[in-house]
């Protein structure tokens, strides 16, 4: 009896983490992003924009809060391609980005480092816009 109980509320849980990645995925005004962990490996989530800031949230995971916030202001694209088959998920493209650290919010985790995402082009065309859309004054102070 004990056994099901567990294996319940084990299923109970699972189906939770499931539901909570199709609402991410689903929600409005966010787009499917990988980030380039430490180790060169790929993790998913997904990026939503907010005001000057990118938030990106994982898929595995309990929390809804983003784990990342990237700054707009003093955000740079280093280089973007094609990934290659065996690289990352076939047909997304990636973004190498420098970020100006005194820029960061103070209230959430900045990634350290060069950024790398990984995106669909269609995600790609949105993510050069809203960087591009930025206040003129934002990118006086980078460099």
């Amino acid at each position: 009896m004990a056994a099901l109980e567990v294996l319940t509320g084990v299923v109970a849980v699972l189906a939770l983490l499931v539901l909570r990645g199709f609402a991410l995925a689903r929600a409005r005004g966010t787009i499917v992003c990988r980030v380039r962990d430490r180790r060169g490996g790929w993790k998913s989530g997904v990026a939503r924009y907010v005001g000057g800031e990118l938030h990106w949230i994982p898929f595995l995971g309990l929390g809804l809060r983003p784990r990342h916030a990237i700054a707009r202001r003093g955000l740079t694209v280093s280089s973007r391609r094609m990934l290659g088959s065996g690289e990352g998920p076939a047909g997304y493209w990636t973004v190498v980005c420098s970020a100006d650290r005194s820029a960061a919010s103070a209230t959430r985790p900045v990634m350290a480092g060069p950024l790398c995402l990984a995106m669909s082009e269609d995600a790609l065309t949105g993510f050069l816009a809203w960087l591009e859309s930025a206040p003129p004054s934002a990118h006086l102070d980078a460099a």
